[in-house]
């Protein structure tokens, strides 16, 4: 018999759409705001897919969970035998995690499926490590703004195929990085991340996305210009409007060209202005409505996982991409990052919209000026 422990932070994510760089303390200002539940609904899915995955296997898995909002809340009545050890029927908080880990570590799971984001990693291998479980393996399912971490599966379905992989013996246990960015000097716009801890998790290049990599190199300055005098020769006309991404590259970019742009969040040009910045999905939306003319929405993959879409840029959402089209969404690639890439990955957290990225196999990528070539696309 399988002991699995089983956690939801129900707060992860909420502040990714409006734009609010990370949940960490923001959970009520958020839901203020309109956010939904975005951890819960994916744990769901994930769930939902492990039960259709496993049918008619004799797994023989108990599940320990939180009875409410970090439990049985979003757990299918498929699933069983489940096992309460824990109770979050109230508002809860970073201790709640863990007291359901020191629960679940009391129970004798064999390993802990999580849906959250770094700081709720963060909590759970510190509550592992001062309760002397420092090696009992996690799961990460994919639910906050943020996720550098080498332990969170690439998607929701991911996980379901690495935690059903783990059960029947198919994959081995590694050590990987737990990484933390500083929210309150994210939200200012620096970008401060430290590596925390180290934690076990099944090892997948296929289905876990592996650690973020802060991607530097010298001598690319030539290359940064050469990628601003193709975006300003073919791209600046005031019929079209451009939606930056975030991240260094475009914003040095951004630079070049006379904007000010902000590293961490989405702005918009039109022709030689800046004409918004740092807006969430509903304000990106209210611009593409009253736009008419052409569009093109330019990302700068993360390094070393690749994600162009669904980590940090979750204003981009479904609705989003949709009004942007596919076909308008261009990579901007420095010769230092395309040497992580292996493919572009795509999570846009709606079945459909990720099918269509699936269709399509490729994105054209920027590399220098007038230079571009095709990546494949991974949708998991």
């Amino acid at each position: 018999m399988v002991r699995v422990g089983l956690l939801v932070n129900p707060d992860a994510g909420l502040g990714g759409r409006l734009g609010l760089k990370g949940s960490d303390g923001q959970a009520e200002i958020a839901r203020s705001m309109g956010a939904e539940d975005r951890s819960g609904p994916r744990m769901r899915l994930m769930l939902e897919h492990f039960i259709n995955i496993t049918k008619g296997e004799s797994l023989g898995i108990e599940w320990f969970v939180s009875e409410g909002r970090m439990g049985t809340r979003w757990i299918p009545e498929a699933l069983s035998p489940i096992v309460p050890i824990h109770s979050s029927l109230r508002e809860t908080y970073a201790n709640d995690t863990n007291q359901a880990i020191k629960c679940m570590i009391e129970s004798d799971v064999d390993l802990i499926l999580y849906a959250g984001g770094d700081g709720t990693t963060r909590d759970i291998v510190a509550s592992l490590s001062d309760n002397g479980k420092p090696n009992l393996p996690i799961i990460g399912v994919p639910t906050g703004v943020k996720m550098h971490s080498g332990c969170f599966a690439s998607s929701p379905k991911a996980a379901a195929e690495v935690l059903s992989a783990w059960i029947n013996q198919d994959l081995l246990l590694s050590s990987t990085e737990v990484l933390d960015l500083d929210e309150d000097l994210y939200r200012q716009g620096k970008w401060v991340v430290r590596l925390y801890a180290e934690a076990i998790t099944p090892a997948s290049p296929r289905w876990m996305q592996g650690s973020k990599m802060r991607v530097e190199a010298s001598g690319e300055e030539e290359v940064v210009e050469g990628l601003s005098d193709h975006i300003r020769d073919t791209l600046l006309d005031e019929g079209r409007m451009i939606i930056w991404g975030s991240g260094g590259t475009l914003r040095t970019i951004g630079s070049n060209l006379g904007f000010e742009l902000n590293t961490l969040g989405i702005d918009i040009s039109k022709g030689n202005r800046l004409i918004a910045s740092d807006l969430n999905e509903k304000e990106i939306i209210q611009h593409l409505e009253k736009h008419t003319g052409e569009v093109t929405l330019l990302l700068s993959p993360m390094g070393g996982q690749g994600f162009l879409i669904g980590r940090g840029n979750l204003q981009l959402s479904p609705e989003v991409l949709r009004m942007v089209g596919v076909d308008n969404i261009l990579g901007i690639v420095t010769p230092a990052k395309m040497l992580t890439l292996r493919n572009l990955r795509v999570e846009t957290g709606d079945p459909q919209l990720d099918e269509k990225f699936s269709k399509k196999r490729y994105l054209k990528v920027l590399q220098g000026y007038r230079t571009t070539r095709i990546l494949p696309v991974s949708v998991d």
